[in-house]
């Protein structure tokens, strides 16, 4: 496949990202109600919103700082610690912006994005000790933002089973400011100076703010679960594998995990390049573009990045090799799974590959170029290489039954079969067969591990949620059970709402979440009637199917002889 299909189809995962969690506004407001907390000296001044046929009241904060803006010399450089603010009044009453992205999110954008979104039930105290679920947005690294997602839903959800909830989302820094990566940078490594991987050093910086200051809120911050999809999943199983978040953290949910391939950052210095040169100023700054990059502007930064396509659509810009001290030391297969052995929640999407594939693949040539360019550079020899691409071929034949969506037969929507093919090729690569070693390692090592499968069939009924796609070819895709998560559907076929075995299933996933935040296991007595959802063991490797009003748990057994391939070859999949 030409490398431009590759990068149409990341350009339709960022389209269906921002689909799948933009919400047109916040709930209903109550704007002479202001809830008000002290951070120090300086009083957090929210508001107050409902939803539509609800009495529960619940408290928004928005754009709180966590951190100093990295702006100026603190561009381009580890996140700086805001413990309080210096105003006597602070209007928390909107999402704060997102950080530097295209194209930009409904709060827009602005350097000075180092902010974080709290939801509480209305009413709480400081004196109480609510369990904290806090959120890293997806994105592939290059978009995202905390005004994308509004948990008034999922809090309301907490009032009404009686275990309630304080809900905190972090912004955290994407693309070349948040991972910048080349050979510039790579000396900078190599003299002991690291900025690589900004952005997931922001985000513990978010949560060191959670845990001295939460509790002003309301918050247990003894009680805090870290939650994400996508990006967010990957950034929190970084985090796992390390010891950075002891203390900061206590469980972890993480949905449709990806382990992308790892590379040092020299392996970039031609995605840099292009949007250094793109920057009025920087293309002949030589070995010193940091340093211009600091003097700019940050209109003429975010101009690079909408002028620069070639690096928002190979989304080239993610978590890279930091060294011993780093946050990244080795690939994930050379590290502890779960460091600090927390309790986790994961699993992934039935057809977790048809919204990155594009519909026009329609050769085995095009699949080969698409695996070559996903793992390029591979640490095995290019003969291995091809021998192993032959493999997959052979372990993934063109039969439409096979392929994904899952379950639809010989039907393939009028494309090539090659999509369905690719379609679950890339599906199993990139998330299934990652979900899968990641319960494997954790269950082995004694971890309590909950595993699910979202197999819902109307996670892409709602024409909102789905990118350009000929009907029915997308099946149960990645990031379609975010509004299943946050309970924002937004409407169905011809503008009618979700069934009421969607909204049940919303119910009961909020439940599981929720629960799992509070007690660190799913099933909690609370809300609504649900199937027990046992630990994943390896004695008994069971996942949750999460699918109409019906969800059971099933063996983890499905494509056994493709998963395992992709779980015993780390290094060719350089993970």
């Amino acid at each position: 496949m030409p490398l431009s299909l590759f990068r149409s189809g990341v350009i339709t995962l960022i389209t269906v990202l921002y689909a799948c969690t933009y919400t047109s506004a916040l709930a209903t407001s109550k704007p002479s109600v202001q809830p008000a907390v002290a951070i120090g000296k300086t009083a957090v001044v929210g508001k107050q919103i409902t939803q539509a046929n609800s009495s529960i009241v619940v408290d928004f904060f928005g754009g709180i700082p966590y951190a100093q803006p990295p702006l100026g010399n603190l561009r381009l450089n580890l996140p700086v610690f805001k413990p309080a603010l210096d105003v006597e009044r602070f209007d928390a009453s909107d999402f704060g912006p997102g950080c530097l992205q295209t194209p930009p999110p409904p709060s827009g954008v602005s350097e000075d994005c180092l902010t974080l979104t709290i939801f509480r039930p209305s009413g709480v105290s400081s004196q109480e000790k609510l369990p904290v679920m806090a959120w890293i947005y997806g994105g592939g690294f290059t978009v995202g933002a905390t005004s994308f997602y509004d948990a008034t839903n999922l809090v309301t959800r907490s009032v009404e089973r009686g275990t309630p909830v304080i809900f905190v989302s972090i912004n955290y820094r994407l693309g070349p400011l948040g991972f910048p990566t080349g050979n510039e940078v790579g000396a900078l490594l190599r003299n002991n100076t690291n900025i690589l991987n900004l952005g997931l050093h922001d985000q513990l910086v978010g949560l060191e703010w959670v845990q001295q200051n939460i509790g002003q809120f309301g918050g247990d911050n003894t009680k805090v679960t870290i939650m994400g999809e996508s990006a967010g999943s990957t950034s929190i199983g970084i985090h796992l594998s390390g010891s950075r978040i002891q203390g900061l953290v206590h469980a972890a949910i993480l949905e449709s995990p990806p382990l992308i391939p790892t590379f040092d950052s020299e392996k970039r210095e031609g995605v840099w390049n292009s949007w250094v040169n793109a920057i009025p100023g920087c293309a002949s700054s030589g070995g010193n573009a940091i340093e211009c990059i600091r003097r700019s502007d940050s209109a003429a930064l975010l101009q690079a990045l909408i002028n620069d396509q070639v690096v928002f659509q190979a989304n080239d810009f993610q978590p890279t090799l930091d060294g011993p001290n780093g946050l990244v030391p080795d690939r994930p297969s050379q590290l502890s799974a779960n460091k600090l052995h927390l309790p986790v929640m994961m699993g992934s999407n039935l057809d977790e590959g048809t919204i990155v594939i594009d519909q026009r693949t329609n050769s085995t040539e095009e699949i080969r170029n698409f695996i070559l360019n996903f793992i390029s550079p591979s640490l095995v020899s290019p003969e291995e290489v091809n021998r192993t691409i032959d493999t997959i071929l052979d372990l993934y034949p063109d039969i439409p039954a096979l392929g994904s969506p899952f379950g639809t037969g010989n039907n393939t929507f009028g494309l090539s079969s090659q999509y369905k093919r690719l379609s679950a090729i890339f599906g199993d690569l990139i998330v299934i067969s990652s979900r899968r070693t990641l319960t494997h390692r954790m269950s082995q090592a004694g971890d309590k591990v909950f595993g699910y499968l979202f197999t819902d069939p109307e996670a892409v009924v709602f024409p909102e949620f789905a990118p350009p796609a000929v009907p029915g070819s997308l099946g149960v895709p990645h990031s379609s059970e975010i509004p299943y998560v946050f309970g924002n559907f937004v409407s169905g076929v011809n503008g009618s709402g979700p069934s009421l075995a969607a909204r049940g299933l919303s119910v009961s996933i909020q439940d599981y979440w929720i629960s799992f935040a509070a007690s660190h296991n799913p099933n909690d007595e609370h809300g609504q009637k649900r199937p027990d959802w046992q630990a994943y063991t390896p004695d008994k490797q069971v996942v949750m199917q999460l699918t109409g009003d019906s969800s059971f748990l099933v063996p983890d057994t499905f494509r056994l002889q493709q998963l395992a391939f992709w779980e015993d070859h780390p290094d060719f999949l350089v993970r």
